[in-house]
């Protein structure tokens, strides 16, 4: 059992139930055709990267009545020799290994290249000495949210808020909408109890200062070059000082791997990539049953 799966809640059962459905909305012809003789699949990787997904892979196929047996814990990095190594075994009859093959196999390969990029963003910040937060974001895809923030985790990445409901984040709509940073804070906190957080993002100095004074407890730094980064990140961490509070500051905005080095800077408390989601290469895996 992976260390992660106790993170889950119960009701990932249903979400994994929902998406064998959605798979197999009436006959399965396929299965008719392989019949139901015991079999064994090997799981092979293809590509280097770390291993994630372990409980929802082994739940997929609790759900079809096979047994999965791991070679590898799940967060280690796997690097296959010859093109190709063995990480599991799957055994159960064919039609019901070929009845969860492609819903596990889509959900392993996701979360394996999400952790992935999470540890190489982790792994940048330690090379940097970057003390700060690698964290995600909420660009996560409709309905395979839990998969996707679960990847971040076992890469030993932040989650950073896990949805609407978990921590106020007043982005440029909410501004506009409220017409300043300080109405929009101010609103915020007459609803947000004491222990919900309030992010403002901020375009400049001059709004990371306003939403400050204003009440909030992080200040987004967003879409600043690395230069203008270097220079307001010690200026806002100033002003919170300043203010008598411990004010976090967040560096985000078209960051990527690529460029991640360039915004470790002192200041920055936290650094979130939506691209540890989007466009995130998937990990190669392939189940194959013995012949």
């Amino acid at each position: 059992m992976s260390k992660f799966a106790a993170l889950l809640p119960p009701t990932f059962a249903r979400t994994i139930e929902s998406w064998l459905a959605e798979d197999i909305p009436s006959f399965d012809y396929g299965g008719y055709v392989v019949g139901d003789d015991e079999k064994v699949a090997t799981l092979y990787c293809k590509s280097p990267g770390v291993l994630a997904g372990v409980p929802f892979f082994n739940e997929v196929f609790r759900q079809t009545g096979c047994v999965v047996t791991w070679s590898f814990e799940e967060g280690v990095d796997i690097f296959p020799q010859n093109g190709k190594v063995v990480v599991a075994e799957v055994r159960g009859s064919a039609r019901r290994i070929l009845m969860g093959e492609r819903v596990a196999l889509n959900i392993l390969a996701r979360c394996s290249g999400i952790a992935s990029r999470a540890r190489r963003l982790r792994e940048t910040a330690d090379r940097m000495a970057f003390l700060g937060v690698v964290a995600g974001t909420r660009k996560t895809t409709p309905g395979f949210r839990l998969v996707e923030k679960y990847g971040m985790e076992v890469g030993g990445a932040d989650t950073h808020r896990m949805d609407l409901s978990t921590m106020v984040m007043l982005k440029d709509n909410h501004i506009w909408a409220t017409g300043s940073i300080t109405n929009a804070v101010k609103a915020a906190k007459d609803v947000a109890g004491f222990s919900i957080k309030i992010e403002v993002e901020c375009q400049s100095e001059a709004e990371a200062y306003e939403a400050i004074d204003a009440g909030a407890d992080i200040v987004m730094l967003d879409n600043f070059t690395p230069e203008a980064m270097k220079t307001a990140a010690v200026n806002v961490k100033a002003k919170g000082v300043a203010a008598g509070r411990v004010v976090l500051v967040e560096a985000s905005g078209g960051i990527t791997e690529e460029t991640a080095d360039q915004y470790m800077l002192p200041g920055i408390d936290i650094i979130s990539f939506g691209t540890m989601t989007q466009s995130v290469p998937h990990v190669d895996f392939s189940l194959k049953i013995a012949h």
